[in-house]
């Protein structure tokens, strides 16, 4: 299964390929509107999901790269410990791996996190995020799924998988 890394390696190319383009088009804050619910913004988050932490002063950023770094090496594990039969929990793991990596990233490389994708219903917007958060979010989705049918299968066959 650690031959999943590849879909890993993809998620931060793509994350930091659109990170630098959007660095390199937009000024802070600028808006390019995409579609009447969807919008281009660069904006900056240097705190983890939803802006948490964003104004702790600092120290979140050694807190997030330390956690984000235990958080791959746990699921860089798990995925090698996995069975050839355990393929969608391989592919979860390896998005999230991806997302975190990303991220990652950016905090070492300028502190904060570059986000870009915003959604919104007239005036109410879903806080700004990137491809990296996407791949993650997929990831978690798909270990959740991964799960539910792993019960489903042990309930139908009575046995544990």
């Amino acid at each position: 299964m650690i031959r999943l890394l590849w879909l890993s390696a993809a998620v931060v190319f793509l994350d930091q390929a659109s990170k630098l383009w959007i660095l390199a088009t937009f000024d802070e804050y600028e808006v390019l509107t995409v579609l009447p619910v969807f919008n281009l913004t660069l904006v900056y988050n240097t705190g983890a999901a939803f802006s948490f932490l964003s104004d702790a002063g600092g120290w979140q950023r050694w807190f997030f790269i330390t956690v984000a770094s235990v958080v791959t090496l746990v699921m860089a594990i798990w995925l090698h410990r996995l069975r050839p039969h355990e393929r969608l929990a391989g592919v979860a793991l390896a998005l999230v791996i991806g997302g975190a990596v990303g991220n990652l990233v950016d905090r070492i490389w300028l502190g904060k996190v570059v986000d870009f994708l915003q959604w919104h219903w007239q005036q109410w917007y879903w806080p700004s995020f990137n491809l990296a958060d996407s791949a993650i979010t997929l990831g978690v989705v798909l270990l959740l799924l991964d799960g539910v049918l792993g019960w489903r299968r042990e309930r139908e066959s009575g046995s544990p998988r």
